[in-house]
Order: structure tokens, then sequence, then C-alpha cells
């Protein structure tokens, strides 16, 4: 009969870690949302290294700009939503973990059931509003989370909401960042990355959940990881609690694709919050207010009967035009056109 731990003999060899320590990998569950550049190299070291499930959430599909850092697909994934075909390829990969793939986008109305069947949680998200619900979901639920982030040339990597052995709990996403759904900094498409930080950031990540199922006292709880790769400087940063109490989610944006807009046009005020530059080189219609002059159009939107729809390049300034409506109007149905209209355009 064959060993059952061969395959992991190395890391078994490790001082320190032995069977014992292999046999809490196999019994570990961890849900990593994000299947991009971050959840690809997290995914493939979690599933090399014996975690027994792995779950995997995204709603998004395969796109060919994806494919120079999200190196768990190929040409021929475009077009296929992206956890089936991670799925696959990791169940390939080692046939003795679960792989459990959640073809859905994490919203305040699931994100609550989704994690609790989990011991850990990655996050390998790129916008704001996806980072701040996951947090908060933890905090209330009392599960650890892995951040990364990855922008240009500079990552981070921490472990947010640690059980402490006095009973507390290690600082959170929004002790740290607590204007985040506020800020403003382009995602991977808009503001670039360079393809070997998100290897190392995603890998960083699974470092950091095997750490915590096997040598906890060693995790980035309290501390934040930073590195550039440009000049291969790291730093570690010591954080703080601050009074913040999480008591509710934050509420999830309400989001349509491009064919149902197409297909309901009539039924929306459109609202393009691009450049003007932007609005006359390309646009699918409706009226032109700049994210940056949104501020002092908003209050004549209460004459509007009809729903309204933000679209942007990429959906991340629609998701601010949002949050900064919904504050002024919280009752009135404010939508965002998924993903943009980089696709669209000519």
């Amino acid at each position: 009969m064959s060993d059952p731990f061969e395959r992991y003999h190395c890391q078994i060899s490790l001082p320190g870690f032995g069977i014992s320590s292999q046999e809490l990998l196999n019994n570990a569950k961890v849900l990593i949302v994000g299947m991009g550049g971050l959840g690809c190299p997290t995914a493939q070291y979690l599933a090399s290294s014996g975690i027994g499930t792995i779950g995997l959430a995204d709603d998004d599909l395969v796109s060919e700009s994806n494919l120079h850092r999200q190196i768990l697909y190929t040409p021929h994934d475009i077009g296929t939503y992206k956890v089936d075909s991670a799925a696959k390829k990791l169940q390939q990969q080692n046939p003795s973990v679960s792989i459990i793939p959640y073809r859905l986008k994490v919203t305040s109305s699931n994100v609550m059931e989704l994690i609790s069947e989990f011991d850990l949680i990655v996050e390998g998200t790129d916008n704001f509003e996806t980072k701040c619900l996951l947090n908060d979901a933890c905090v209330l639920a009392g599960k650890p989370l892995v951040y990364g982030a990855i922008y240009q040339y500079e990552g981070q990597v921490s472990v947010w909401n640690v059980l402490q052995k006095d009973g507390t709990y290690s600082p959170n996403y929004r002790d740290v960042f607590s204007d985040a759904e506020e800020s403003q900094v382009p995602n991977c498409r808009e503001g670039g990355v360079l393809p070997t930080l998100a290897g190392i950031i995603g890998c960083m990540q699974a470092n950091e959940a095997i750490k915590y199922f096997t040598q906890p006292q060693d995790i980035l709880a309290g501390k934040l990881w930073m590195m550039n790769v440009l000049n291969g400087k790291t730093h570690v940063i010591k954080l703080r609690k601050t009074a913040v109490q999480i008591t509710a989610l934050p509420q999830t944006v309400q989001v349509i694709t491009f064919e149902q807009l197409m297909y309901e046009k009539d039924h929306f005020e459109i609202i393009d919050v691009r450049t003007v530059e932007e609005h006359q080189h390309f646009n699918i219609g409706g009226i032109n207010i700049p994210i940056g002059e949104l501020e002092n159009h908003v209050h004549s939107f209460s004459n509007f009967s009809k729903p309204i729809l933000i679209y942007c390049q990429s959906g991340k300034r629609s998701a601010e035009a949002v949050r900064k409506i919904k504050k002024v109007f919280p009752d009135k149905d404010v939508f965002l056109l998924k993903d943009g209209i980089h696709k669209m355009q000519p």
C-alpha cells in the first residue's frame, strides 16, 4: 500500500513540521475569494501542500488580458468561468484534495453563509468594496482573513482578525485602511501590474495560510508585509487596533450586465462617469458627468423617476459613483454596469 503522505515528504521532513502538521493541513478548509492574479498562485500552492478542502469563489470569465498574470489559465480557457477552469486543473494537480467551485459574486446577502463552512478565508480581490465586505463578514463571524493587494510594482500581505491568546482579535482591514471604500487606486487593468508581483504576493498568502494551521505563532497577524519588486526591498509594519466597531455588513452595489442593459435600456437613467474625452471617444449613451464633478450634480438626481445606471471603463469609478449617490439618496435604485465598457470599445 502506498504512503498517502509520500507526495508531502519534503515538507513533512521540515524541523517542527512532521506528520502532525500535515494532518492539520489535510483537515483544513480554506475559501479563496477571487481567482485572478493572486487567487491562482494561492490556490495552486494550497492544493499542492495538501489543504484538504479548498473553495473557489468568483463569477468572472477568463479573458485574454488575464493570461499574463493569472497562471492557471491558457488561451483555451478564454470565455469560460474562472472557477470551473481552476477547479479542473487544481484537481488534476492533486486528486486527493477536495476543490469546490462557487460560480457567484460575493455579496452582502450570501457572504455569511459562504464563509461559514471554512476555517480560513483568503481574499484575492481587486476592488475595495469586496475587500471591505469580506473583512466585515470575517469580523462578525470570528474568522481569520488572509489579505493581499498588488499595484504596479508593490504588494502587501497581512492576516486580519486572528483570535489571540487573551481572547481579543488582531487588527482587521478597517483598522488599517479606514477610508478604503473612498479610495481611487486603479485596478490592474487601469494602473498596470508586473505579473511576477502577483505570483510573489499570492505565494505569500498561501504561505500565511499554511502557517496559520501549522505555525500560528509566526503569522503576519498585527503586521503588514510590503514588497517592492523593482528594488527588492521588503518592510514589515506593526499594526494597531482602533476603536472601529463593525456591527453590520456594508450593502453590496447592485450590478447588471451589458446584455441586461441593452434589453432594458429605456428603464434606466444612464450616466457615464468617465472623462469628457473618454465619453467623446466612445460611449453607449446617457449623460456624461465625470466622477470628479459628480458631487456638484448629485442633488439633481432627485428628479429622476427611473433607476440610475452608472458606467465607466472598468467598473471601478462606477462603484465609487454609486456609493456617493447612495449616501445622498439611500433609497434610490442605483446600479453599475458590470466590468464597464472596455470590452466593447472599437
